[in-house]
């Protein structure tokens, strides 16, 4: 899998955020997730299946371009989305 090119130094990516398609609650599902709740707790907070949380979260990692959540959610940190 190739990944976007980042500068590191600012954290910046060639795409942009509208490029990329991250929604409002993609964005609630990162920010729950940084802060250490559950992926299930997730869910109920969204009022979906963890089952979902987890496919919505595949996803979003594959649309930016990293492999885990805790790798979606430090990018998504460092463009402070989150």
């Amino acid at each position: 899998m190739a990944y976007p090119e980042v500068d590191s130094r600012h954290g910046d990516s060639p795409l942009g955020i509208g490029d990329i398609g991250l929604s409002e609650d993609d964005l609630v599902l990162l920010a729950e997730l940084a802060k250490g709740v559950t992926v299930d707790r997730v869910g109920r907070r969204l009022d979906i299946s963890g089952r979902t949380v987890r496919r919505r979260l595949r996803g979003i990692c594959d649309r930016i371009g990293v492999a885990t959540a805790i790798e979606a959610v430090a990018w998504a940190a460092r463009r402070r989305l989150i």
